[in-house]
Parts: C-alpha cells; sequence; structure tokens
C-alpha cells in the first residue's frame, strides 16, 4: 500500500473514531514524524480528507478536523431520509429473507453487550451495523444508490460515534435495527421505509442533543 494511501486511512480513522478532535490543527511535520512518512504523501492524504469533507482549511495555511455542527447533522438526516428508506425499501423487494432474518437475530442477541462493559467502545456491534448496511446495499442492487450511500456513511460514521457514550440510545438503536431486518425479511417495503424513518428521527434527535456538535453556523449575509 502506498504511503499517500496509508496516511489517508489512518488519519480518516482517527477523525471518524475521534481521536483527532473537531478544530483540532494537522499539522504535515508533526504528522509526518508520527507515521514515519514524508511531508509529501501526508499533504496528499490532507488534501483527499478536505475532499471528503472531513478537514478543512486553516487561516489559510494548513488544515484542521472539520466541525460538526446541527445545521451539518440535520442536512445528513434529511439526505439520509431520501437514501436509506429507499434502499430498505428495494432491500425488502428484492432482498434474501434468510439473510436478513439471521441479521435480526445477532442484532437481538447484541443487545445484552451493549448493556456489559465486555466491549466498552462497542466494536462488535459496530461491526454488526457495518454489515447490516452492506447488506441492504447488496439487496438493494442499484448502483448509483450505494454510490450516494458511501459518502454519507462515511460522515455518518462520525456522528453514530457520539453514541458509544449512552448505552440507553446504543439499546434503543440496536432494537430499531432490529426491527428494518426483520421487516425486510418480511418483504414488506411499506414496513421497512417506516421502521427505517423512525429509526432515523431518532438518531437525529439524539445526535441534535450531543454537546460535542458546534454551534449553528450565522446565515450568509
Amino acid at each position: 500500500m502506498r504511503a499517500g494511501e496509508r496516511a489517508y486511512q489512518a488519519l480518516r480513522a482517527d477523525i471518524v473514531e475521534w481521536r483527532l478532535l473537531p478544530g483540532q490543527v494537522l499539522g504535515e511535520v508533526e504528522l509526518s514524524e508520527r507515521l514515519g512518512i514524508s511531508r509529501t504523501p501526508v499533504r496528499e492524504a490532507l488534501s483527499r480528507l478536505t475532499a471528503d469533507g472531513l478537514t478543512e482549511p486553516h487561516s489559510g495555511r494548513g488544515v484542521v478536523v472539520a466541525t460538526i455542527s446541527a445545521e451539518d447533522v440535520r442536512s445528513l438526516y434529511e439526505f439520509r431520509d431520501s437514501l436509506d428508506c429507499r434502499a430498505a425499501e428495494l432491500a425488502a423487494r428484492r432482498g434474501d429473507p434468510e439473510v436478513f432474518r439471521a441479521l435480526a437475530g445477532e442484532l437481538l442477541e447484541a443487545l445484552e453487550g451493549l448493556t456489559s462493559d465486555d466491549d466498552p467502545d462497542h466494536v462488535s456491534y459496530y461491526e454488526l451495523v457495518q454489515r447490516m448496511d452492506a447488506a441492504i446495499d447488496e439487496a438493494a442492487a442499484n448502483p448509483f444508490l450505494r454510490q450516494a450511500q458511501a459518502g454519507v456513511r462515511l460522515h455518518l460514521a462520525r456522528v453514530r460515534k457520539l453514541s458509544k457514550s449512552d448505552p440507553r440510545r446504543l439499546a434503543s438503536a440496536a432494537v430499531e435495527h432490529q426491527r428494518i431486518a426483520q421487516a425486510i425479511a418480511d418483504g414488506d417495503p411499506a414496513l421497512a421505509i417506516a421502521t427505517t424513518r423512525v429509526h432515523l428521527s431518532n438518531a437525529l434527535q439524539h445526535a441534535l442533543n450531543t454537546k460535542e456538535l458546534a454551534p449553528v453556523r450565522p446565515a450568509a449575509s
């Protein structure tokens, strides 16, 4: 793997996992020393992260980790409503019921782990959610929808991690995902849309109540 690609993946993971916080300055010299590579691949990685919307210019030089405001979250979930509900509907029409029946069972089993201290970062739960997203993508069988989802999910991953310190929200989200999976397994497009919309509404309200969100930016004059 090229140095630039390694730097990009490492920094992207650090931003998504909140190891690099919004507003944190990302200096090329410090990053090159930390990652053990030259400044050129670091510069390449930072350019890609800015294109992704994960970093932003800082005072004319360098970049900082992009903030997430309540305005950003609302916009993200408005777009998600169109994408996720349509994907769930298509998955209910086209998907393999057994795949989603199995996922529904795993999500119920995951509830116990969300209330224990065995996996404080809830890695297994987030991996399960990622597998469900991938299963819906495959079942929907729409490459354009899948491409649009990829960009949204990169930012969604940051927002989702805001729930990791709230076991009650994680448990509620697991139940909501289970109901979506079951609706798809039952081949019920209308219920798949409805359960997805309930999940998105609850997730949005929780995210908006999170203190890590930046203040809403003032409107341009």
